[in-house]
Parts: structure tokens; sequence; C-alpha cells
């Protein structure tokens, strides 16, 4: 999954974690599964940060 489509799954997540009517069992689906599309979304970032930097130090 794309970094932006994980994002927006991540704000689905959130918005039906807000509903008062959702399941323990749920909450607790939901939560695995945004869990996973965060610690995802983080290594992302920290790839294309690392790509910035290289290429920072390449244009010094």
């Amino acid at each position: 999954m794309k970094f932006e489509q994980s994002l927006k799954r991540i704000d689905e997540i959130i918005a039906a974690l807000e509903k008062d009517d959702v399941s323990l069992e749920d909450s607790l689906k939901y939560y695995k599964e945004g869990t996973k599309l965060i610690s995802n979304c983080r290594s992302e970032l920290k790839k294309a940060e690392l790509l910035v930097t290289v290429n920072n130090e390449e244009i010094e």
C-alpha cells in the first residue's frame, strides 16, 4: 500500500473508532491494522529522509 493510501486508511480507522457503536473485537482489529499502517508509514518516511540527506550531501 502506498504512503498516501495508508494515511487515508488510518483516517478511516480513526473515524470508525470514534463511533459509539464499535465492538471491542472490531476496535482491536482496527487497532492492529492501524499500528501496522503507522509502522509502515514511519518506515517510508525514514527512507525518504535518508534519500533527502544523501541527495543534500551530494550537492555539497
